[in-house]
């Protein structure tokens, strides 16, 4: 499947009082993710795909304090909690839009993000997840197995020409694994047969299989 990583420049940023703590608190809020229209890259989600999706991820990982995003651009869809900077806490649909909630965590990255928005710096926000795409009708369709990363990365520069998205997440291939999403170049799939347990070998041949069928 494709990284496929989208950005968004409608966000708003805030500051709450928590009332258990009297400590103020910074949050990102605003539109994370659309359906139904072509986006500047040139995808299509569905809908029923982003929703669905949307679902799982709220009850795998927002409402169990999981769901978490990082500063700048990573290049895979694995979360890196080095690199975190804040923690969704909400995510709903609105219309075709879905419109997030994000607190500004008191991590390395999240106080960078802090002093830059002190400094009055301009951010955006950027959806990383990994899906299959379709060609269809001048645009390209996401398909049913899309599955989110995170439904948002802070980042600096959300009105980057295409070419700069484009060259990071459509330069390799993920599949899951019991081990997590790991990038796969002929090579390594050779590797991961190689190194594969007897018990293992058949699921792992399995899914290379269903891969390369599926790019057909």
């Amino acid at each position: 499947m494709k990284l496929i990583k989208e950005e968004v420049n409608e966000i708003r940023f805030l500051t709450e009082m928590n009332e258990k703590t009297g400590k103020k608190e910074m949050f990102i809020e605003g539109i994370f993710m659309q359906a139904e229209q072509k986006n500047k890259n040139g995808r299509v989600y569905p809908f029923g795909v982003l929703n669905k999706e949307v679902d799982r991820y709220n009850s795998e990982y927002v409402t169990k304090n999981r769901a978490f995003g990082e500063l700048g651009h990573p290049d895979s869809p694995t979360i890196n909690l080095d690199r975190v900077s804040h923690m969704i806490t909400k995510l709903y649909p609105d219309g075709n839009n879905f419109i997030g909630k994000a607190k500004i965590l008191d991590t390395p990255n999240g106080n960078i993000v802090k002093s830059l928005l002190d400094g009055g710096a301009s951010l955006g926000v950027s959806t990383r997840g990994v899906g299959s795409l379709k060609p269809s009708n001048g645009y390209q369709l996401v398909q049913d197995d899309f599955r989110l990363a995170t439904a948002a990365d802070v980042v600096a520069d959300p009105s980057a020409p295409n070419a700069f998205v484009q060259g990071i997440m459509e330069n390799a291939e993920w599949i899951l694994t019991e081990h997590g999403w790991q990038q796969v170049h002929v090579d390594r799939a050779k590797k991961m047969i190689r190194e594969a347990s007897k018990n293992e070998i058949e699921a792992v041949s399995l899914r290379l299989f269903e891969h390369f069928i599926s790019k057909l």
